[in-house]
């Protein structure tokens, strides 16, 4: 994509035409080379979800989770996909295309956000495997299946602030991309995939709460699952992902020059 295609900055149509360009872009680049193609972007949550499902149902005797276990599992592993390898690219949002962030004048946040709508439409892309595991264990859906729009939007929410705060600090700080990997990876076993939030002991569940992913698989497995609805969960939540926008708009807005100097 040329600078002329990104365009100077202007009406809020112009950005989101301009989003729309980068993020069909980096899809095409994906899977141009790719056999497998879509495929690619539900096989990895598809092979987790087999994993666990054998550890825990065939290896071990399974205490935590619910019935039809592969279907829990898969609830929470498509949108961990989606935040997982989101933030991974936010760590090199701004150095990948160093001369096209220093050459537009286009809001630098457009670098960011091309990343969570990209990621978000491979996240949508999957969505039928889900449907097919329903239908097939016969997992039941309930009212809670309402709450499912609003958990793409809370994780929406959450990642944009959090690519907006993490992208420019890798920048100005190279260690924290390989930082950024550990976190994640920790992350993983503290968030409620294999498990659900009230499968942890004690005060271990009440700071499970103030993990934003927690609200937020919650909120989609609320389709499949109601018992595990947790208000105060969702609502602390949901909280959290906004509290995490603010903090990104806030720094964002004061590292941004730094940021260009350094690119």
């Amino acid at each position: 994509m040329t600078t002329a295609a990104v365009g100077a900055p202007g009406s809020p149509r112009r950005y989101l035409h301009s989003l729309w360009l980068l993020s069909a872009r980096d899809l095409r680049v994906r899977y141009a080379t790719s056999a497998l193609g879509y495929l690619w972007s539900v096989l990895d949550p598809l092979v987790m979800s087999a994993i666990y499902w054998f550890v825990f149902t065939q290896v071990f005797q399974r205490t935590v989770g619910h019935e039809p276990y592969i279907v829990f599992l898969i609830t929470a592993l498509l949108p961990w996909v989606w935040f997982n390898s989101s933030v991974s690219d936010f760590t090199k949002a701004f150095s990948k295309d160093a001369r096209l962030v220093r050459s537009t004048a286009i809001p630098r946040s457009i670098w960011v956000n091309r990343i969570v709508l990209s990621k978000g439409i491979e996240f949508l892309c999957s969505l039928p495997v889900l449907a097919l595991f329903a239908i097939v264990t016969g997992a039941p859906v309930g009212w809670g299946i309402l709450w499912f729009p609003l958990a793409v939007f809370l994780q929406t929410v959450l990642l944009v602030g959090l690519g907006l705060l993490v992208a420019p600090l890798c920048v100005l700080y190279t260690d924290l991309e390989r930082t950024t990997r550990l976190i994640l990876r920790a992350l993983f076993y503290a968030s409620p995939v294999i498990y659900g939030v009230s499968d942890l002991p004690g005060v271990f569940e009440q700071l499970a709460a103030f993990n934003p992913l927690s609200g937020i698989f919650t909120m989609y497995r609320a389709a499949f699952f109601p018992e595990t609805w947790d208000t105060f969960v969702v609502v602390v939540g949901a909280l959290m992902s906004f509290g995490f926008l603010a903090l990104g708009l806030w720094v964002f807005s004061r590292l941004e020059r730094p940021v260009l100097k350094e690119l």
